[in-house]
């Protein structure tokens, strides 16, 4: 198994990293190849080909509970390495639901890219928030399609009033 870099850095960095790659995972294509040309001035070698294969679930019983294997998904990961002629290096890594090779090759890409100090806060505008920003989208919809099916029982209630099915039996 690849570990997350080969570099020794502060504990900061790797929970950094940690999100940032949960957040790649959960991209959409077309911001991560808005980004892929940040690439182009190194060296890419692809340690691991984009891979598709299954992985297991697990669920918890009430949130809280014994954990369960709920069932598999399908998952595809890659790794690169990308290196500048001034010794720079790093090593990207990615795994993605579902079976787009091309986008666990860009987010491994993405992954290493922002592992360079000097591209970290050109990457973090031009690529983490709008992500973040479309994650939240995607979430305020989902609330907005959730709340819209929502009854409120105590206003059926009263809108049914005095004079309701059984209010004429006074």
């Amino acid at each position: 198994m690849l570990q997350a870099s080969d570099t020794a850095s502060p504990d900061t960095q790797q929970s950094h990293r940690a999100a940032w790659i949960a957040l790649l995972a959960r991209s959409p294509l077309d911001l991560l190849e808005s980004n892929a040309a940040f690439a182009a001035r190194f060296d890419e070698h692809v340690l691991r080909h984009p891979e598709t294969g299954l992985m297991m679930v697990q669920g918890r019983v009430g949130g809280s509970g014994a954990r369960f294997n709920l069932g598999e998904v399908t998952v595809t990961r890659c790794a690169v390495r990308l290196e500048a002629t001034d010794a720079t290096e790093s090593v990207g890594i990615s795994y993605v639901l579902g079976r787009s090779r091309r986008k666990a090759h860009l987010a491994a890409l993405c992954d290493a890219l922002l592992q360079i100090p000097d591209l970290y806060p050109v990457l973090e505008a031009s690529l983490l928030n709008p992500i973040r920003q479309h994650l939240a989208a995607a979430v305020d919809a989902r609330a907005a399609r959730a709340a819209s099916t929502k009854v409120d029982f105590f206003t059926v209630a009263r809108e049914a009033g005095p004079t309701g099915a059984a209010g004429g039996l006074a």
